[in-house]
């Protein structure tokens, strides 16, 4: 397992294809520096008494202790400890960790690949699993690279006037084969050391083409990383945890890029297109999962600043401020339970993979996303306009100004001045910010459109047990449902 330092370095080695506001930057640049923050405190942490249990598995292919965020879940106590380790760090980082995607994205590749490998005779499987040996010793950072451009979306990838806007395979080689196409909203592919690419939805027989699978380094020539970088917003005096930490969402382009077979894992072969959407939705699947973690930690996150900025300014004793922070605690709780529940009703794949409960991961996510914006609503409502309109940093140390700003900020006489400005600076970035409107969005749509997990829940669901209820309890059947 390796160290955040040696992460950092093995980012700065790669070579300069992120393009950042019209620069083309290496992996060093400052406003990539917050998203790789984050990402450290999955290496940092693993020595540390307090997350080292969660944070450390056991590899079923390598026999040795390996990051969780490599491992393969092979039971419902793997699925339980990474969703129990991904509300714990998230605590730490304000927010999402970014290597769910790359770990969610393998978990998938693992069950399709040896479906894959069963029906086509194409050694998927066999590379996957060296891939896999090599993202375990190397304790790999990846991103998952799954949604297209789309184009016009009342057409099928097949019947776009530009073929490219859904990636496909344009050449196949003897050695590999070339892809062209596009990635959108790819969150820490210019912080990643790989991309893991998957397909974005069902296919038919005429888009054999667009069933393709690979992994690559993210410095891949024919690779550009077109980067969104969002931070908070500068600290001079008041540093403090939530202000180092940041994001990046990338628009992945792949301009005829060779990728050799021995990282191929779907290429895009005639009779492939079966495969496509089946590994779309086991890679968005573990990754609701994984949301069922990370979307309860940004529930705690609100309900904290919630309760502070309640206490600070002496109204958390009320009746409708106790019944908004009941509401924020029951929804963390029942996104955390539903993810709970979709461990222990997992299936073990003939893979050996753990397949979580379909059901209760979407639920999890719908109720999740269905209620960000109203948890922001709380927190904007308990903070009042304060946020929006608290003045600069510097005018607080102004030497004539700032007493008088520490004077009117004043809130409860025993809270100091200082850590009221504190919690406001933090709760700007939360509502106001650049960074804070990403999140916000990030909420609802990350992991897929809320109308997906709608129909993944249907597609799951068994309705006519149901029916069976309603006709035997109305007496339309004699059954017994």
């Amino acid at each position: 397992m390796k160290t955040a330092e040696e992460y950092r370095q093995n980012l700065y080695k790669l070579k300069a294809n992120v393009y950042i506001d019209g620069d083309i930057v290496s992996r060093n640049d400052s406003r990539l520096q917050g998203a790789i923050n984050t990402i450290c405190h999955t290496f940092d942490k693993i020595n540390d008494e307090k997350y080292k249990a969660l944070l450390i598995a056991h590899s079923h292919i390598l026999d040795k202790p390996i990051n969780r965020f490599t491992h393969i879940h092979q039971s419902t106590e793997d699925l339980l400890a990474k969703q129990e380790m991904t509300r714990e760090i998230c605590h730490l980082t304000g927010g999402c960790i970014f290597r769910c995607m790359g770990i969610d994205a393998m978990n998938a590749l693992s069950v399709i690949t040896h479906k894959a490998e069963m029906m086509t005779g194409r050694p998927y499987n066999q590379r996957f699993l060296q891939y896999l040996k090599y993202f375990q010793e190397q304790d790999i950072v990846g991103c998952c690279a799954q949604t297209d451009p789309k184009g016009d979306r009342s057409l099928r990838p097949h019947q776009q006037a530009d073929p490219d806007l859904y990636l496909r395979v344009v050449e196949h080689r003897e050695d590999g084969i070339v892809v062209r196409g596009a990635k959108n909203h790819i969150t820490a592919a210019s912080i990643a050391e790989e991309l893991i690419v998957t397909p974005t939805r069902f296919l038919t027989p005429e888009e054999d083409a667009y069933a393709v699978s690979f992994a690559i380094p993210a410095d891949s020539p024919g690779v550009y990383l077109v980067t969104r970088a969002s931070n908070m917003k500068e600290r001079e005096n008041y540093i403090c945890p939530a202000g180092s930490f940041g994001d990046v969402e990338t628009t992945v382009i792949f301009d005829d890029a060779f990728i050799p077979n021995e990282r191929v894992f779907l290429g895009g072969y005639e009779g492939e297109h079966q495969f496509g959407g089946f590994l779309a939705l086991l890679f968005a699947l573990y990754h609701r999962h994984s949301y069922t973690g990370c979307k309860p930690s940004s529930t705690d996150i609100i309900l904290g600043y919630s309760a502070l900025v309640s206490e600070y300014n002496g109204i958390e004793n009320t009746k409708h401020v106790q019944s908004k922070l009941a509401e924020l605690i029951s929804c963390a709780e029942l996104v955390y339970a539903a993810g709970i529940a979709a461990a222990h009703k997992a299936t073990k794949d003939e893979s050996g993979t753990m397949i979580p409960d379909p059901v209760f991961c979407n639920v999890g996510r719908k109720h999740a996303g269905k209620n960000y914006y109203h948890e922001l609503e709380i927190l904007a409502d308990l903070s009042g306009g304060l946020p929006a309109t608290l003045p600069f940093e510097k005018d607080f140390f102004d030497q004539k100004i700032g007493p008088l700003l520490q004077k009117y900020i004043k809130r409860k006489e025993e809270i100091p001045a200082e850590d009221v400005y504190k919690l406001y600076r933090t709760l700007s970035d939360v509502l106001c910010s650049s960074i804070g409107g990403v999140i916000a969005v990030a909420g609802v749509h990350g992991g897929g459109s809320p109308v997906m997990e709608d129909i993944a829940i249907l597609k799951q669901y068994d309705l006519e047990k149901r029916k069976d209820i309603a006709k035997y309890l109305s007496g339309i059947s004699e059954q017994q449902p």
